[in-house]
C-alpha cells in the first residue's frame, strides 16, 4: 500500500500593530495585538482534531506566540528559514511610502535594498519544503505573510516571484497537499482561510 504523503498546514501569525497599519514587518520582533492573541485561540479550536508529526515556527515572537496559543503538538521547533522576508531599508515602511521613493516598485519583482530578493527567500522556502517531504506525517508551519506566499509558489514548482498572486491575511490558514497522493501533483487544497476568526 502506498504511504500517504504529508500535508503542510500553513499559519500566518495573528494580527500585530504593524499588520494593521500596513508597515513592512520583517526582522522587527513585534508582539501580537489583543485581537491577535484571541485569534490564536480561535485557530486552536480549528486545529484541535489535526495530528502533526512536526511543528515548525519562525523564531520571531509573533509567530511563536500564535503557535503557543493554538496548543498544537508536538512542541514547536524554531527554524530561522521561516523568518519573514528581510525588507532591509524598507523595514517599517508602508507600500505607499516606498512608492514615493521608488516609483513602480514591486516586492516580488524588485526585492529590497539591503534586504532580500524573491530568489533568496525562495532558497529558504525550498529548504522548508524538503523538511516537509521528509516528515513522517503532516506538518504545521507558523510563519509570515510574504514568506508563506513564496513557500506556496515554490511548493507548486513556480518562481518565487509568483508569490505575488497569493494573498495571505493575518491569522489565516492554508494547506499544501498533493492531488491523487502523487508527489508530481502538488496543490494548494486551502488558502487564506480566515473563517475561524469571525471578523
Amino acid at each position: 500500500m502506498t504511504q500517504k504523503l504529508s500535508k503542510a498546514y500553513l499559519v500566518r501569525h495573528g494580527e500585530t500593530a504593524w499588520s494593521l497599519s500596513g508597515q513592512h514587518t520583517g526582522r522587527t520582533d513585534i508582539r501580537l495585538t489583543e485581537r491577535g492573541e484571541r485569534d490564536g485561540g480561535r485557530l486552536g479550536e480549528r486545529l484541535k482534531d489535526s495530528t502533526f508529526a512536526l511543528v515548525l515556527t519562525s523564531p520571531l515572537q509573533r509567530a511563536r506566540r500564535t503557535c503557543e496559543l493554538t496548543g498544537v503538538a508536538p512542541p514547536a521547533v524554531a527554524d530561522p528559514d521561516l523568518r519573514e522576508w528581510d525588507y532591509g531599508a524598507y523595514e517599517g515602511l508602508r507600500t505607499a511610502e516606498i512608492l514615493q521613493k521608488r516609483r513602480g516598485w514591486n516586492l516580488f519583482r524588485d526585492g529590497c535594498p539591503e534586504g532580500e530578493t524573491a530568489k533568496q527567500v525562495g532558497v529558504r522556502a525550498d529548504r522548508i519544503i524538503q523538511r516537509i517531504r521528509e516528515a513522517s506525517g503532516d506538518v504545521a508551519i507558523f510563519s509570515h505573510g510574504h514568506f508563506l506566499r513564496v513557500l506556496a509558489a515554490r511548493w507548486l514548482g513556480v518562481s518565487p516571484s509568483h508569490g505575488c498572486y497569493f494573498l495571505c491575511s493575518a491569522g489565516s490558514l492554508g494547506i499544501m497537499a498533493y492531488e491523487h497522493n502523487c508527489p508530481e501533483e502538488p496543490v494548494l487544497s486551502l488558502w487564506n482561510d480566515t473563517r475561524h476568526l469571525g471578523h
